[in-house]
């Protein structure tokens, strides 16, 4: 889709916002033309080849008053003096009219639409309507759910619906280049994109972990089939639940990644430490955002160093003690009803809770290499610009030193600095053992 097919679609749906907007308002105050109905009014017509913007209405299947917030939302981007008219004063009272909600900035010369903007133009005339309003900023409605639209944040004694009705940016983005919005990681939002350039030629992992593997890869591409043409629903739990297991630096986080970059799935990884929160409800309420999108975009969870959380639940002491088991026992219930894959990751199994691992489909058990797959990850780490001196033996190295790939590849980083800071592309065999000692270090261990 070109740009300028996004501009124009938009462009029309102010246009279209303007005339309701005006009907409105005229139907309210009983002016010219308040007999007539602004849901008569025209909207274009949306086909799929008409961009982004058309293909979520018609994807989501939006209706008219759907369509409405968003436009709302959209105008003080795309044409916002179609708000002015909400600039009017009530001449019995010499002030603005309540009804019309909004809000006004300092550095902003606008109408900003709140909540109670949409509810006016929606319900002013037909005060049954009010409640379509409410589910429309419900946080379960797609277009909150996928974050689509934002109600701003309001004091304690604010109604929540005064609150400024806008639209994510990064959405605003999408509809009129057509280019897919990522959503970012926030304190509302724990989670962030994990990406590799890497193919499943370049790990070095057990044919029985590759086995293991196979069975996610062909649930992602058949498990839609199998639960509905096969009519598995009735018999199995939805989605696919697999435990990572094993020292860092093997393999986890690349092997999450890769199953989705081969699957055509984002991968998000869940930043537990920014889940967990001090205030009650909160924990539940960003990890519900979390599984919400990612259930409709059909992401593929990680939780990194899962045990954090999912470890082992303490006995209920203190009020503390309760709440984190409450946090936990939300998740559980929130994974075991996921419909998509969810991919823990530990250190130890033993770490994790019984009654949680019973819910797994794969535990998958990521080892330190042995001394050919350490050679084997070595070779293909220094195969590129920088490569190694004559006196290096490779096999010497892979034999005495026990190491994981995800070291070997701080290591190659270490290397490759010392060597481009003697204008080289050659490392010695006393760098890689200086790389290899720093590695150590960091577990403890000597050479």
């Amino acid at each position: 889709m070109e740009m300028n097919d996004g501009i124009t679609v938009l462009h029309a749906e102010m246009e279209w916002l303007g005339k309701v907007i005006d009907q409105v308002i005229r139907s309210y105050l009983l002016q010219d033309g308040h007999e007539n109905r602004w849901q008569d009014i025209d909207m274009q017509e949306l086909s799929d080849d008409e961009g982004a913007y058309a293909s979520t209405i018609r994807e989501w299947n939006l209706n008219t008053n759907e369509r409405l917030a968003l436009a709302l939302a959209m105008a003080p981007h795309l044409k916002p003096e179609v708000l002015d008219i909400f600039f009017g004063k009530n001449q019995l009272y010499d002030r603005a009219f309540t009804e019309f909600g909004g809000v006004v900035d300092a550095n902003h010369s606008g109408f900003f639409p709140t909540g109670a903007t949409l509810r006016f133009l929606i319900a002013a005339t037909d005060p049954l309507a009010f409640g379509e309003v409410f589910q429309l900023l419900n946080p379960d409605h797609i277009l909150m759910k996928e974050q689509v639209l934002l109600l701003g944040e309001t004091e304690m004694h604010i109604p929540k619906i005064n609150g400024t009705l806008s639209i994510n940016e990064q959405w605003l983005e999408y509809f009129l280049t057509g280019s897919m919005p990522q959503v970012e990681q926030s304190i509302s939002f724990p989670a962030q994109k994990i990406t590799t350039k890497l193919e499943w030629e370049d790990v070095v992992l057990d044919q029985s972990v590759l086995n293991q593997l196979m069975e996610i890869q062909t649930w992602l591409e058949h498990g839609e089939t199998l639960m509905l043409d096969w009519g598995l629903d009735k018999h199995l739990k939805p989605g696919y639940r697999a435990l990572f297991y094993g020292p860092p630096g093997t393999g986890k986080t690349l092997t999450a990644t890769l199953l989705g970059k081969s699957s055509g799935r984002d991968v998000y990884k869940v930043d537990l430490s920014m889940v967990v929160s001090k205030y009650v409800g909160e924990t539940e309420k960003n990890l519900a955002r979390i599984f919400d999108i990612a259930q409709h975009r059909k992401w593929i969870l990680f939780f990194d160093e899962a045990d954090a959380l999912f470890g082992k639940r303490t006995l209920t002491s203190s009020s503390n003690d309760r709440y984190a088991n409450q946090q936990v026992s939300y998740l559980l219930q929130r994974i075991e009803d996921f419909p998509g894959v969810v991919i823990l990751s530990s250190n130890l199994k033993s770490n994790m809770d019984e009654a949680f691992t019973r819910r797994f489909q794969s535990m998958i058990q990521f080892e330190v290499p042995g001394p050919e797959d350490r050679l084997e990850l070595w070779e293909m780490a220094f195969s590129g610009t920088c490569t190694l001196a004559p006196e290096v033996d490779l096999q010497q190295i892979a034999n005495d030193y026990e190491i994981t790939g995800g070291s070997i590849i701080n290591v190659l980083r270490y290397c490759a600095l010392a060597a481009v800071q003697r204008n080289n592309t050659v490392v010695t065999k006393q760098e890689l053992l200086q790389g290899i000692r720093k590695e150590f270090k960091k577990e403890n261990k000597t050479l």
